[in-house]
């Protein structure tokens, strides 16, 4: 399934997106089933209750056109939003660096989380603000010390996510200051839709890209992960508890403003786009604050 979180009638619902263009709206409360992907993940009950919907051909719940509805980010109030650097060796590399021998872990706040269309806010204490196309795991079930060969058992799915990056906070400060060059509010594009893990055949074999004002800025493959999914699970899950709806943006490939000659940087009226295969197309406007 696609899952997004759409406003619909004034309402916050959970939609069930079809290939057509449609959307299934699901009323609060139908079978059980919560406003939220959040509570959504929470719950077993709920789960069983929607894949009992599906089965039946969501009879009795509307279909609209996805254009009538407001894709909202498919999860905002998470727990954790855990992100992984330097996971492309090229990367890496443009970076003026080698390819780490362990996780590169940092973290960023869910306020900087924004869906689809909505727009990203050039800070006015920045200069130097970057895109970076990646996919985001979704965690679907709580554990700690996860085996290697259990990891993938917790996934949900999978999101595409734009770690946009202020790199004169990030590298420019004394010390470096990832997570503020990392959190700034909008800085975390998520969407646009909530791709179950049974939709995508391997996530390891996804063609990811990024276009800046429709040209190709970022061009590679999830193939190319230094570290793959199941071990990122199973190596956080040794510092912290994994729980439902916790966010791992697993790192970006080649190809980044602050990696070419001369670098490029946002601007405003620019838009980003990341594209994942089978995932989907995220799309963000770029602004200046006022």
């Amino acid at each position: 399934m696609k899952l997004a979180s759409v406003t619909y009638q004034r309402q916050r619902r959970i939609g069930v997106v079809q290939e057509n263009e449609r959307c299934f709206v699901l009323d609060p409360g139908f079978n059980g089933i919560p406003d939220t992907i959040e509570a959504y993940l929470a719950s077993e009950q709920t789960q069983e209750a929607l894949a009992e919907l599906e089965s039946n051909g969501f009879k009795g719940v509307d279909e609209v056109a996805l254009s009538d509805v407001h894709l909202n980010p498919p999860l905002k109030k998470v727990n954790k939003v855990i992100c992984i650097g330097k996971n492309y060796a090229d990367h890496a590399r443009e970076m003026g660096s080698e390819p780490p021998e362990i996780p590169v872990v940092f973290s960023m706040f869910p306020t900087a989380i924004i869906g689809p269309g909505d727009n990203v806010v050039l800070p006015a204490i920045s200069r130097q603000v970057d895109y970076e196309a990646e996919l985001v795991v979704v965690i679907g079930k709580s554990g700690r010390h996860i085996p290697r060969d259990q990891a993938m058992d917790h996934v949900f799915g999978y999101c595409c996510g734009n770690d946009i990056s202020a790199r004169d906070w990030q590298k420019g400060k004394p010390g470096g200051q990832w997570l503020l060059g990392k959190t700034f509010d909008t800085f975390a594009p998520l969407g646009p839709f909530l791709v179950t893990k049974n939709e995508v055949d391997d996530p390891h074999q996804l063609k990811i890209c990024c276009r800046l004002n429709g040209e190709v800025m970022q061009s590679s493959s999830t193939s190319s992960f230094i570290f793959q999914i199941d071990f990122l699970i199973s190596h956080l899950s040794q510092f912290m508890t994994l729980a439902p709806g916790d966010l791992i943006f697993t790192g970006t490939p080649p190809g980044v403003g602050a990696g070419r000659k001369p670098p490029l940087f946002l601007s405003p009226g620019d838009t980003v786009e990341v594209e994942i295969e089978s995932v989907g197309v995220l799309t963000n406007p770029i602004v200046a604050e006022v």
